[in-house]
């Protein structure tokens, strides 16, 4: 389930909340838990990482595994 990044508009407290993908299309609107407040806004979050072992996938000019270019995190 991702994880989705909230902030709390009375109180200020960011908080994280893991949700479905149909949970958020629902409407998701978790209240604060430090202070119980459902004025809570998402934050921009960065976008969802899906690695995959093995080939299929571009790699990054001289990124290969075992090429010790340190560009790899395999």
């Amino acid at each position: 389930m991702p994880l989705y990044a909230f902030r709390c508009e009375e109180c200020g407290e960011p908080f994280d909340v893991r949700a479905s993908f149909a949970e958020k299309q629902a409407g998701l609107a978790p209240p604060c838990p430090a202070c119980g407040g459902r004025k809570t806004k998402q934050l921009m979050t960065a976008g969802l990482l899906i690695r995959t072992s093995g080939g299929g996938g571009a790699s990054p000019a001289g990124c290969a595994p075992g090429a010790g270019s340190g560009c790899c995190p395999w």
